[in-house]
């Protein structure tokens, strides 16, 4: 029998909704969008992931349940509440230079949020893994751009293609365009006002720069030592 209430994909994702509450109601995000259904949609998110909680279906049963479907349905929601899939460019061009930087990086949880819901399905069907790592994307991405941060010379600002558009923040300043690389993508961090939304994967040696797989997919063949950093931030993050 599946633990579900052990399930870190479970987890992750009633922490994501609890995110984006806590950013919708603290962002300054102007224009025409419905806050009051983007807060109630996400609130009744929380009953329907807590009953999965107890469920004790395996992860292929989780995937074809009816509170994934309503889920979903909620996220979709949420998103069209917002103003539709480019939601975010009118929040955008509604703020000055100075309000830019912290309206980058709750624009940035609130993708983490829909994101994280929308991929459930997908994570769940990977099977019975008992692995915080599990709890997010681990996605192929292809490096378009590179440039230093203008505030660090020990920073690269990395624009990255996984079937959208990202920046990615690394201390790997061997990182160049055309890279392909394996990107988790982690709640965002800030790095001296850029807002990161996802972090490469690496070692010793560096970023991983030659990754196989299909871009915005799984990479293959990454090594295990790759994803500790990684799974050391899930785990702060759901604690």
């Amino acid at each position: 029998m599946w633990d579900t209430s052990k399930d870190y994909r479970l987890i992750v994702a009633q922490k994501s909704v609890e995110l984006f509450l806590r950013t919708i109601e603290g962002a300054n995000l102007r224009g025409k969008w419905n806050k009051k259904k983007a807060v109630t949609s996400a609130r009744n998110m929380i009953p329907e992931i807590q009953s999965l909680y107890y469920s004790y279906l395996n992860p292929a049963e989780l995937a074809q349940s009816p509170q994934l479907n309503l889920l979903e349905k909620g996220c979709q929601d949420i998103i069209d509440a917002l103003g539709g899939d480019n939601w975010h460019h009118q929040f955008m061009e509604l703020v000055g230079r100075v309000e830019k930087e912290k309206l980058e990086e709750a624009i940035a949880k609130i993708k983490f949020f829909t994101n994280t819901i929308s991929g459930l399905r997908r994570r769940l069907e990977l099977g019975e893994i008992n692995d915080p790592i599990i709890g997010i994307d681990i996605l192929t991405g292809l490096v378009s751009s590179v440039g230093k941060h203008t505030r660090s010379d020990k920073l690269l600002v990395c624009n990255v293609n996984i079937g959208r558009a990202i920046t990615v923040i690394t201390n790997d300043l061997t990182v160049k365009d055309g890279n392909k690389v394996a990107i988790a993508m982690l709640p965002p961090a800030v790095f001296l006002g850029i807002t990161s939304e996802g972090m490469f994967l690496g070692g010793d040696q560096g970023v991983l720069k030659e990754v196989t797989g299909e871009l915005g997919g799984l990479p293959h063949g990454i090594p295990l030592e790759a994803l500790n950093e990684s799974r050391n931030f899930v785990e702060s993050f759901i604690k």
